[in-house]
């Protein structure tokens, strides 16, 4: 789950994506913002995503604006846990600030059941493993 800040605004555009123990892209796990004109305001996973362009329309979302939350489903290889790997939820919105890593933290058996707080547009993020 993830809780917006009480910002105002436009929807923000929110990344997730996987990063390997070296902080380099591997995998855009899910896309809130369904519009790819704004795509490229999320900069350094647009320098990523941007090259390759993939599909992602089976991940994407639309935006979530100020005080609003909501729940995503990600898919994350549990050999990816407790390897260094990371999670890192980058923000933007439109005419205001870009979080490169709004939230950030590495995959463990135990981070993947806590509540993380967000630096940016996010007010937090819950995970909630199934």
């Amino acid at each position: 789950m993830i809780q917006m800040t009480n910002y105002t605004g436009e929807g923000a555009y929110i990344v997730i994506s996987l990063l390997n123990p070296e902080g380099e892209y591997v995998e855009t796990l899910n896309v809130i913002g369904d519009d790819d004109e704004w795509y490229n305001t999320v900069e350094s996973w647009w320098d990523f995503y941007g090259k390759k362009r993939n599909d992602i329309d089976a991940i994407t979302g639309a935006t979530v604006s100020g005080g609003e939350r909501t729940i995503n489903v990600i898919e994350i290889d549990n050999d990816k846990l407790d390897k260094g790997y990371k999670l890192r939820f980058e923000t933007a919105v439109e005419d205001q600030d870009y979080y490169e890593s709004d939230v950030e933290f590495e995959l463990t058996s135990e981070t993947i059941k806590s509540k993380v707080e967000g630096q940016g547009f996010i007010r937090y993020i819950r995970m909630m493993p199934q």
